[in-house]
């Protein structure tokens, strides 16, 4: 598990965004000619292999439009992918003066290692996550949500803001970003071509006469390969997402114990956001950039992250953590305000005061030093 801003790891990153991109740039071109496919065996009754020809023909007409396209759409998304993430989730940016507590701590972190402060932003939810996004150090940002500031302490707090720190240090954030947004060209461009399928399967009654007539030669074929491209291209761009986004998790929580030097904290942390994290308002591109990204059941297979469980395992076996186990949350105190989680310690239950929603450690009784003093028997407390 090692270290923060490795060089190894930097470039590894690097070397991944490239491949990522041509990978994807690819999807986008096996889409188009899977589309080509598509239209050449809606409207033309040949064989398979003039059809394909032809479809290859169309790949290369519509070659450099889908470059541009392509293109085009990653730079509405680099201006202003920020605004439209802001926008979903409700997120606001602070100042020193608004969030103290907070600030403080990410400057610290930034300052120790110089690394360039991005913009802090909170969003008004109760769940327990965090996340960061940008394409360069104008646009960087992390942004906290209200649950996670009211459940953490400090040294939690420090070391999510660390493991956010990381993924943008590394590469990781600017990587995603651009993995979401081709996939959302891949995923506009199979929607779009699966409903001029059925819209044109419809008018050429294609329907009501089974596909038997009027599909004679390759055309019937031809449209099962389109179509299976489409799944394909689709599936392949999830994969590449989701095999990038799982190791880079690893990566990130070990950087961020390479700065705060508190393995323990970083466990902790994840425990408390250990399914906690859904935010309301948020999609499933959001959701993979976030510090957890619950999923359950049959769901887990198509998970962006690792699960808390193995996170917190490598932790303890490559850092030296120690692992408190799963938290339980306590109920709210007051309705809309969250509870800190609630643990059992030698001299009670910790958690938060009723009155002022603040957290607090319960007295400790006195402990007995040994020995005689000048005012009677040493105790503490």
């Amino acid at each position: 598990m090692a270290a923060y801003g490795l060089y190894s790891h930097i470039q590894s990153n690097r070397r991944r965004s490239v491949a990522l991109l041509i990978g994807l740039f690819f999807l986008v071109y096996l889409l188009v000619f899977a589309g080509a496919l598509l239209a050449e065996a809606l409207t033309v009754n040949a064989p398979l292999d003039y059809l394909v020809q032809a479809a290859l023909y169309d790949l290369i007409k519509a070659f450099p439009f889908a470059t541009a396209g392509t293109i085009f759409w990653i730079l509405i998304a680099y201006k202003f992918h920020q605004s439209m993430i802001d926008a979903i989730t409700g997120g606001h940016e602070v100042t020193r003066a608004e969030e103290p507590r907070l600030y403080n701590l990410l400057e610290n972190l930034c300052i120790s290692r110089g690394i360039t402060m991005p913009k802090l932003k909170i969003t008004d939810d109760e769940a327990l996550n965090a996340f960061a996004t940008g394409l360069n150090d104008k646009q960087y940002s992390i942004t906290v949500t209200r649950g996670l500031i009211n459940a953490l302490n400090n040294a939690e707090l420090e070391a999510v803001l660390g493991h956010e720190l990381t993924h943008i240090r590394n590469g990781d954030v600017r990587m995603l970003v651009i993995a979401v947004v081709i996939a959302g060209v891949i995923s506009f461009f199979g929607e779009m071509a699966f409903r001029l399928f059925f819209q044109n399967a419809y008018y050429a009654g294609f329907r009501r006469r089974g596909g038997d007539g009027d599909r004679r030669g390759g055309a019937g074929l031809a449209i099962i390969i389109a179509l299976a491209l489409i799944v394909v291209a689709w599936a392949l761009s999830i994969v590449i997402r989701f095999a990038l986004s799982r190791k880079r998790e690893y990566l990130a929580d070990a950087g961020s114990v390479e700065l705060t030097k508190n393995p323990d904290a970083m466990i902790s942390a994840l425990r408390k956001i250990e399914g906690r994290g859904e935010l309301a308002s948020a999609n499933s591109a959001v959701m993979e950039m976030c510090v957890d990204n619950p999923r359950e059941g049959f769901a887990d297979l198509f998970a962006t992250h690792p699960s808390i469980d193995s996170r917190v395992e490598a932790l303890v076996k490559f850092a030296g953590g120690h692992d408190p186990g799963p938290f339980v949350l306590g109920p709210p105190q007051e309705p809309g305000r969250p509870s800190l989680p609630a643990s059992e310690g030698p001299w009670g239950r910790s958690g938060q005061d009723e009155r002022t929603g603040k957290p607090f450690l319960p007295k400790q009784p006195p402990v007995d030093l040994g020995g005689i003093g000048p005012w009677g028997p040493r105790r503490s407390g």
